[in-house]
Protein backbone atom coordinates (compact mmCIF):
# COMPACT_ATOMS: atom_id res chain seq x y z
CA UNK A 1 0.00 0.00 0.00
CA UNK A 2 1.48 3.23 -1.11
CA UNK A 3 0.89 6.33 0.96
CA UNK A 4 0.81 10.10 0.66
CA UNK A 5 1.69 13.14 2.28
CA UNK A 6 -1.72 16.22 2.65
CA UNK A 7 0.80 18.23 0.19
CA UNK A 8 1.23 15.24 -2.46
CA UNK A 9 -3.40 14.54 -1.64
CA UNK A 10 -3.69 18.56 -2.44
CA UNK A 11 -1.74 18.53 -5.58
CA UNK A 12 -3.54 15.18 -6.89
CA UNK A 13 -6.92 17.06 -6.08
CA UNK A 14 -5.93 20.10 -7.17
CA UNK A 15 -7.22 21.49 -3.96
CA UNK A 16 -5.50 23.17 -0.43
CA UNK A 17 -3.81 21.14 2.02
CA UNK A 18 -6.84 22.96 4.21
CA UNK A 19 -9.36 21.10 2.34
CA UNK A 20 -7.28 17.71 2.46
CA UNK A 21 -7.46 18.28 6.50
CA UNK A 22 -10.74 18.91 5.82
CA UNK A 23 -11.63 15.60 4.75
CA UNK A 24 -9.68 13.42 7.05
CA UNK A 25 -11.02 15.11 10.10
CA UNK A 26 -14.62 14.54 8.82
CA UNK A 27 -13.72 11.19 7.97
CA UNK A 28 -14.57 11.41 4.46
CA UNK A 29 -10.95 10.69 3.30
CA UNK A 30 -9.20 7.82 5.39
CA UNK A 31 -5.77 8.64 6.93
CA UNK A 32 -3.13 7.46 9.42
CA UNK A 33 -1.41 9.29 11.32
CA UNK A 34 2.66 9.09 11.36
CA UNK A 35 4.13 11.80 14.19
CA UNK A 36 2.11 14.85 13.90
CA UNK A 37 1.04 14.41 10.28
CA UNK A 38 -1.38 12.23 8.51
CA UNK A 39 -0.42 10.15 5.43
CA UNK A 40 -3.49 8.91 2.96
CA UNK A 41 -3.66 5.62 1.51
CA UNK A 42 -3.47 6.44 -2.89
CA UNK A 43 -6.16 4.07 -3.21
CA UNK A 44 -8.36 6.32 -1.23
CA UNK A 45 -7.71 8.96 -2.73
CA UNK A 46 -8.55 7.85 -5.99
CA UNK A 47 -11.68 6.01 -4.86
CA UNK A 48 -12.63 9.76 -3.21
CA UNK A 49 -11.98 11.35 -6.91
CA UNK A 50 -14.53 9.21 -8.56
CA UNK A 51 -17.23 8.89 -5.96
CA UNK A 52 -17.11 12.87 -6.17
CA UNK A 53 -17.09 12.86 -9.70
CA UNK A 54 -20.19 10.33 -9.44
CA UNK A 55 -21.99 12.27 -7.48
CA UNK A 56 -20.72 16.07 -9.35
CA UNK A 57 -21.21 15.43 -12.96
CA UNK A 58 -19.96 18.79 -14.49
Amino acid sequence: MHFLTVAEVATLMRTSKMTVYRLVHSGELPAIRVGRSFRVPEQAVHDYMREFHDHHPQ
